[in-house]
């Protein structure tokens, strides 16, 4: 059982695959796998080993393993080097690391009201924003 102190109390376990719809407030730890739609306010950490697949709206989300699907986080989201990555990303924060791959559309920045709740673009004017560049990939 988990600690409900903790930074996860929820957890997949890595024997587990589940399907459907998942919403939990604090954090929760994917060590196994998982296909759907998940939304929190709170912190997902997908682990190494561990398979999403589906869209997810959270606060904080963590990649460790491989996710498939469109992902939107209110704050930071992190990609270690194992991380494996495909589908859109919107998010206020991003960090990379060397090794992670990915293969998507991405914005990164907080809302802004003056675009519309659209991220605003830190690209000079009569530049293509990032979102309109080619995707990025990490090494293989």
């Amino acid at each position: 059982m988990s600690d409900p102190n903790s930074e996860y109390p929820t957890v997949i376990g890595a024997d587990a695959s589940i399907k459907g719809e998942l919403r939990f407030e604090k954090g929760m730890h994917l060590l196994g796998k998982f296909e759907g739609e998940i939304e929190s306010k709170g912190v997902l950490l997908v682990a190494e080993g561990a398979s999403l697949s589906g869209d997810v709206k959270a606060g904080t989300v963590k990649i460790e393993g491989v996710m498939t699907g469109n992902l939107e986080a209110t704050g930071k989201v992190k990609l270690s080097a194992s991380a494996r990555l495909e589908g859109d990303l919107r998010t206020a924060r991003l960090e990379v690391a060397d090794g992670a791959m990915f293969s998507g559309h991405v914005v990164v920045g907080a809302k802004d009201s003056k675009t519309n709740g659209q991220a605003a673009s830190a690209a000079p004017k009569g530049k293509a924003p990032a979102s309109a560049q080619p995707a990025m990939a990490g090494k293989r």
